[in-house]
């Protein structure tokens, strides 16, 4: 018997995976710290809560990192790096989503809904909840009670994934069953008992 009806996963770091190669080829090119300063929570926050704009954040970044044409382009670099689909999580996702719903959780930008279609995820999931949608990111509580409602089920009876051990307590803390996701066996593990 399952201690679950419902998933509530993680995009980033879970079932999108960005190339971390490049990043860093990036960064050596340029010799920009462009990831420490990409994510500083006070660059980062206000378009995670969809107080700022996806290019108003690459803006912040550039102006950050100097503020010239050179850290403009390595922004502009850095916010194209590719990123795909982890095929064994969207597996395991698929086969949870025929039993039971599936929504995402995601600290995202307004660039989300874009990357989902590029992603040909758009319609994967029961739902989407977009912290730049919703006002309110990982790991504030709030964020997993959206989540728990738009899936139809008591906060204690959700699997919350995630890479983020933070993110994980924080819905832990709320009665969710959570999953400090790594490899994609976390995942199978968790969902184990669908098999």
């Amino acid at each position: 018997m399952t201690t679950f009806d419902a998933v509530l996963c993680d995009l980033d770091g879970v079932l999108r995976q960005f190339d971390h190669a490049v990043q860093a080829d990036i960064e050596a090119r340029y010799g920009l710290p462009l990831m420490r300063t990409a994510f500083d929570p006070a660059l980062i926050g206000p378009p995670t809560l969809g107080l700022a704009t996806t290019l108003e954040w690459a803006e912040s970044v550039a102006v950050a990192l100097g503020g010239d044409e050179r850290a403009r382009q390595a922004v502009a670099e850095f916010v194209a790096v590719p990123f795909r689909v982890d095929e064994e999580v969207r597996a395991l996702l698929a086969r949870a989503r025929e039993r039971m719903p599936v929504v995402l959780v995601t600290n995202a930008m307004d660039s989300l809904e874009e990357h989902l279609d590029l992603l040909g995820l758009t319609y994967f999931a029961d739902d989407v909840v977009s912290s730049a949608r919703v006002g309110v990111a990982k790991p504030d509580r709030r964020i997993y009670e959206i989540a728990a409602e738009r899936a139809g089920v008591p906060a204690e009876r959700c699997l919350f994934v995630d890479d983020r051990l933070e993110n994980v307590e924080a819905a832990r803390a709320l009665g969710m069953t959570g999953v400090h996701f790594r490899i994609a066996d976390d995942l199978a593990a968790a969902l184990g008992t669908l098999r």
